[in-house]
């Protein structure tokens, strides 16, 4: 079903989009798990269309642990995140309960105290229905630093060596934040594990703790920070007392928090500018919300979206498209000069509630709005500027469930699938097959396309595939 206002071809909203404009240019480096563009598109860039165990592997590069996390290229350095279970059996003392501050806009403390757990959680505590039991182990959370050329590691550092506080989903990691970069400072996740400033030498600058989060069933965290000017963003949504805050990101200082009422989900800040005015925009189960960065109030909110909601939105066309699928479906497309509270006004060009994404984000390419179905290996693209349907639920043939965002890059599509299998498309209107490939490997972390290089992160090892 598509839905939208019948005056929704009017007279076009004149928005000036930073992030498109970078598109526009060659891409050079990935700063952030989604890159430059804000969605999903990769200008410049001719990777290969194949590839194998065999074919077309520059380097590939033995990462220890496990973790989800996107790595992050900038200059001659690849920088990825991953936790390294250690030991088992008796663990350090975990960090101090310290309990966060209470937030400037007079709202509840940064972690409530539900029924769960000493400091918030659903009721019954961590480990249920699909979470994992708190480990015993002990985890190292490792940042790595690597060659770009080469794969070789250039450095390590440690951020911290502890018990997680709860499980994690069997198919979430301790590690699926992304580190992000502003091109002189290093700034990594992990966390209720905590938040981490190095220079690009590996030297710690600072460290922030925002407490321990309680996600619903234990299914773990994975939500990504987010730059805006020289704040860093960070949504802790949880279960009781989920907040946004932003840190001085020189210092780690406080800089903003306010309260959210939202449970938990795990989409990343989308920071834009449009009509000169810089918004971060929080997709959420009760709210899409978009914030002044500057302070933290709300420039627009719009309910519609459903429970659980992962995906990160993406800008283009003067709108943003927010969407979800966990227990139903829901797709909109949001116009970027919207005020107030939106929900069912003119602002919401246009809404589709079939075959929405759960984990991988969309992508955004020209007029071209591709998203997997839930977590099923099953493809659609829509018209971006109507909601219109060029193709819908094409199966994607030997791809066995995908976690990993797409990415469009020369004419093509990526879909890398969690068995290894990966599909090149051609970015076109109508479905056609490219390619498939396969690497003797698992991959949930979204691909990185930059030039001729591709770069997956895989359970095992870092892919760097080029020809020649």
């Amino acid at each position: 079903m598509i839905a939208y206002p019948a005056h929704h071809l009017l007279a076009p909203v004149i928005l000036v989009l930073a992030v498109a404009a970078r598109a526009e240019t060659p891409t050079t480096d990935w700063p952030s798990w989604r890159g430059t563009s804000g969605t999903g598109a990769v200008a410049g860039a001719k990777p290969p269309v194949k590839w194998g165990d065999t074919q077309n592997i520059r380097w590939k590069a033995e990462v220890p642990g496990l973790g989800f996390s996107t790595p992050i290229v900038w200059k001659d350095r690849v920088y990825v995140l991953t936790a390294v279970e250690t030991s088992t059996g008796a663990a350090p003392a975990a960090k101090p309960e310290t309990a966060p501050p209470p937030p400037p806009d007079g709202g509840g403390e940064g972690r409530g105290k539900g029924k769960g757990g000493k400091r918030g959680g659903p009721p019954g505590g961590p480990g249920g229905f699909g979470g994992g039991m708190k480990p015993s182990s002990t985890y190292e959370f490792v940042v790595l630093a690597l060659d770009r050329a080469t794969g070789r590691e250039v450095w390590r550092q440690v951020a911290r060596r502890e018990v997680p506080h709860e499980g994690k989903h069997p198919t979430n990691s301790f590690a699926s934040g992304s580190p992000l970069t502003d091109g002189e400072r290093l700034y990594v996740t992990f966390g209720s594990r905590g938040y981490y400033c190095y220079d690009l030498s590996g030297k710690l600058i600072w460290e922030k703790d925002l407490g321990d989060l309680r996600t619903r069933n234990s299914f773990g965290e994975g939500a990504s920070p987010a730059l805006a000017g020289d704040y860093l963003l960070i949504t802790c949504d949880q279960e009781d007392g989920s907040f946004i805050v932003a840190l001085d990101k020189r210092t780690g200082r406080e800089v903003w928090r306010k309260s959210r009422e939202e449970r938990s989900s795990w989409s990343t800040p989308l920071v834009v500018e449009a009509a000169g005015r810089r918004q971060a925009i929080v997709a959420a189960a009760g709210r899409t919300r978009s914030y002044d960065p500057a302070n933290g109030e709300i420039i627009w909110e719009a309910g519609g979206l459903t429970e659980n909601v992962i995906p990160m939105p993406v800008t283009g066309h003067g709108m943003v498209y927010v969407m979800s699928g966990f227990r139903g479906y829901s797709i909109q497309a949001i116009r970027l000069d919207a005020k107030g509270d939106v929900t069912d006004s003119p602002a919401i060009v246009w809404n589709v509630r079939k075959s929405a994404p759960y984990v991988p984000s969309p992508v955004l390419s020209g007029d071209r709005l591709y998203m997997i179905k839930s977590n099923e290996a099953f493809l659609s693209c829509l018209d971006a500027r109507t909601g219109a349907v060029l193709y819908q639920d094409q199966r994607l043939e030997g791809v066995r469930g995908l976690y990993a965002s797409p990415l469009a890059a020369g004419g093509y599509v990526y879909l890398v699938g969690r068995e290894g299998t990966a599909m090149v498309i051609r970015d076109a209107n109508k479905f056609e097959v490219v390619s498939t490939n396969q690497l003797e490997d698992r991959f949930d972390a979204s691909p990185v396309i930059l030039g001729k290089d591709l770069f997956l992160r895989g359970h095992k090892h870092l892919y760097c595939i080029s020809e020649g």
